[in-house]
């Protein structure tokens, strides 16, 4: 489903927490950093009837096969694209891996099976190019345009998330949170975004616009997978009440000679994407 929102829409949901670290505002004082914020705000209310921002997901059923999520087609029982995920390996972590908060394809015990879920949200967000584009001319509203398309693009993941959460999917349809809950991840499941530390092949991102198109608003892939705008995210959504995040952490050579199978990559093409995951 393509979804497409106003910037007052989502303004409400930014954390400008992210908006002051990328700006670089330690040192600053309160006033300072209260001038600053509001100089973002205004340029969000000049410019809410110019840009818009835009959300893009689909449900798929799907099941875990080891450390991959296997998402079916519409046809499909079983088989389908594949979504490979990488397990913690490091000895003070959990050994977790996202595909451990899927269903198996196998029949589990009614207590085990009832704690995940046999479905994933698969989404993306952006911005229009514009607010990327359009202030080249000013160094100082090049950058502070560039900060608040990155603010959006998660904000709008933010809003579109929650309408999943109570509407679309509808696995939490009574949820009521405050908008700085919804910030401090109080809702039911997660969100994992490819390139953040749970999913951190950013390559994935070809798997992604083969099951959801992500063309259809507007973003476009680069040879090694980042996204043009660059302020979007793409990722998953899952539904599983023990599903947390976590970092993957630290690989090794084993590790990724087996993601390199399982993605069907080159090995030396594999350890270019999970560079900052592979040990000295």
């Amino acid at each position: 489903m393509k979804l497409d929102y106003s910037i007052g829409q989502v303004a409400p949901y930014i954390n400008w927490i992210y908006f002051f670290h990328a700006w670089g505002t330690n040192g600053m004082t309160p006033q300072e950093k209260s001038k600053l914020q509001a100089e973002a705000e205004e340029r969000l209310q000049r410019y809410a009837d110019r840009y818009q921002t835009h959300g893009l997901f689909q449900l798929f059923e799907a099941y875990a096969e080891e450390d991959d999520i296997v998402v079916r087609g519409e046809e499909q029982e079983v088989g389908g694209e594949r979504i490979p995920c990488l397990r913690q390996q490091q000895q003070e972590s959990e050994y977790l891996c996202l595909a451990d908060f899927i269903s198996p394809q196998v029949t589990l015990s009614a207590s085990h099976q009832s704690s995940l879920t046999s479905k994933i949200g698969v989404f993306a967000t952006t911005v229009d190019m514009g607010l990327e584009t359009d202030f080249s001319a000013d160094p100082y509203e090049k950058m502070m345009m560039q900060l608040l398309a990155d603010r959006l693009a998660e904000a709008t993941a933010e809003y579109m998330h929650q309408e999943v959460r109570r509407h679309y999917w509808g696995y939490a349809p009574d949820e009521q949170l405050t908008i700085q809950d919804l910030l401090n991840e109080r809702w039911q499941g997660i969100r994992p975004a490819v390139g953040y530390p749970s999913l951190p092949d950013v390559s994935l991102n070809f798997v992604i616009d083969r099951l959801i198109g992500l063309g259809q608003i507007g973003i476009r892939l680069t040879e090694h997978g980042a996204m043009k705008p660059h302020a979007s995210v793409s990722g998953l959504m899952m539904a599983c009440p023990k599903a947390h995040y976590f970092s993957v952490g630290r690989i090794d050579e084993e590790q990724l000679v087996d993601y390199a199978r399982r993605r069907g990559l080159p090995i030396e093409l594999a350890r270019r994407f999970l560079t900052s995951n592979l040990g000295e």
